[in-house]
């Protein structure tokens, strides 16, 4: 076994059932290792097998063939595969197979973080043991009827498998996902605008110290140096996502229920908010939903304080009891044909900071609020909170902002993100996230377009909706404004996704 630094950060892998005692009338699962394609890497050359644990229903056989849902672990993880494990997958009539993925567990390899050539082609070889199996259902020659579960890294192999099929045959072989707390771009997500999430960098690295290639080491190790996010690093993850599929061309026709935490602040709203616009087709996302919680990979913001109550307040607003009831029922409709009881296809459903639920059909900014000039200090200073907006007011979505922007400095940063409180001295961040703007030159009055994290949030009366504007941020330590210097905002407009 390989070496596995428990963190509870980054091995989340939500909506999975636990072991229990009571699972006897389920055959234990069968543990088997599969050939896949070699390891380049200089660190571990050499073959590479996929290890799994095969779970199947008891009531499965050649005469009664059933659905499988494929299931990953998180960061850092390995696979589930205790007897009287996924009880309510296998009680609903699905088999499951829990997958090592490279680099982890009994699997061999190193980790390329969702890599086509690596991690997508070791689900390719996956699916195929699964289409062998004389108890899974099949549509035809080498095509179960198949689903998946599982969150963060257990939602980007989703993804991977999915997308290196398409690019390789043109479909793929899965029917419908269920990925939870993923990503759209691992470059846009650990360094938006270049700009390093170094608090979630360092736990992530650490995590898995044993799985790394030589690349990830030697760009971890530049960027520590540095303080940037080196290119070596954007270009091993530039494949590892469904953003490179995109870019391709690509789009899955498949339902995807998509579960994202708001306040997760490595995997923000936005990732999923582009999954679901840009990584779907037309038809798929009629047949699919977004549900943001407030949740994930969640640490709380110190500098500049944040806030968010914790939960899931949509998906009992959707046909189901709660998130696992949602998911269940979902897989079943796409899977084993069960009567369409899920309402809210093809819609955002996301959990307001406060603990509302907001219904919406589009994320985009409604109404735009001019503000007065902004400068702000960088490198070094206090937080700033400029008001927009008086409440009573509700966001849901995408909010932006704009402005001619003008630095004194070098590689000048700030952070920026929606706020709200009775006064600028105690508005707090709305679920805990900010995103960075970098001028990496000197910059003289040029109209930027910044970019503000995806909010939910009610504003109450007697509060005010704020812009906080940061030359520091607890998420980005080391990597503020490399020296001392000013970031001006002059014609600066803040659009809003204002709903009711």
């Amino acid at each position: 076994m390989r070496l596995k630094t428990a963190l509870v950060v980054a091995a989340v892998v939500a909506g999975v059932a636990a072991p229990t005692a009571a699972a006897a009338e389920h055959p234990a699962p069968e543990h088997v290792c599969l050939a896949s394609v070699p390891e380049t890497d200089p660190l571990e050359p050499g073959p590479v097998d996929i290890c799994v644990s095969v779970f199947r229903p008891a009531a499965a056989s050649p005469a009664h063939r059933v659905p499988v849902l494929l299931h990953s672990h998180g960061w850092g993880g390995s696979r589930t595969s205790a007897p009287g494990s996924f009880r309510r997958y296998l009680d609903a009539g699905f088999g499951v197979v829990s997958i090592d993925q490279r680099g982890f567990g009994e699997s061999g390899g190193k980790a390329h973080v969702e890599d086509p050539a690596f991690e997508g082609e070791d689900v390719i070889r996956v699916i195929d043991h699964v289409a062998s199996l004389d108890w899974v259902r099949t549509t035809g020659p080498n095509d179960p009827v198949l689903g998946a579960i599982g969150g963060s890294y257990g939602g980007g192999y989703q993804f991977a498998g999915a997308f290196t099929e398409i690019m390789k045959t043109g479909r793929t072989r899965f029917d419908a996902l269920a990925p939870q707390i993923t990503w759209h771009s691992l470059n846009d997500s650990l360094a938006p605008r270049e700009v390093v999430r170094t608090t979630w960098v360092t736990a992530l690295y650490a995590a898995a110290l044993d799985a790394h290639t030589s690349a990830l080491h030697a760009g971890y190790a530049e960027g520590l140096l540095t303080g940037n996010w080196p290119t070596a690093m954007a270009e091993f993850f530039r494949d590892n996502g469904p953003a490179h599929h995109v870019a391709a061309g690509r789009r899955l026709d498949i339902p995807v229920l998509l579960r994202q935490g708001i306040s997760d602040n490595l995997f923000p709203l936005d990732q999923a908010i582009d999954n679901f616009d840009r990584a779907l087709t037309p038809r798929a996302r009629a047949n699919s939903l977004l549900v943001g919680y407030n949740g994930g990979h969640s640490l709380p913001n110190v500098l500049p304080a944040g806030y968010a109550v914790a939960g899931d307040a949509c998906s009992a607003t959707l046909g189901a009891s709660g998130y696992d009831d949602l998911e269940l029922r979902f897989l079943a409709e796409n899977l084993n044909g069960a009567p369409r009881t899920v309402t809210g296809h093809g819609r955002y459903h996301l959990m307001t900071a406060e603990g509302g639920c907001v219904d919406t059909a589009s994320v985009a900014p409604t109404t735009s609020v001019a503000l007065p000039d902004i400068v702000t200090t960088a490198g070094a200073g206090l937080p700033q909170a400029i008001r927009i907006a008086d409440g009573p007011l509700t966001l849901a979505g995408s909010p932006a902002l704009d402005a001619v922007v003008s630095t004194l400095g070098l590689d000048t940063r700030a952070f920026f993100a929606l706020s709200v409180g009775r006064s600028p001295l105690d508005a707090k961040v709305i679920q805990h996230n900010l995103l960075p703007h970098r001028e990496p030159g000197l910059t003289l009055g040029t109209r930027r377009a910044i970019e503000l994290p995806a909010v939910a949030a009610t504003v109450a009366a007697g509060q005010s909706l704020f812009l906080t504007v940061t030359p520091l941020s607890d998420m980005f330590p080391l990597h503020g404004s490399r020296t001392p210097g000013v970031m001006a905002l002059r014609d600066v407009t803040v659009h809003l996704p204002v709903h009711g």
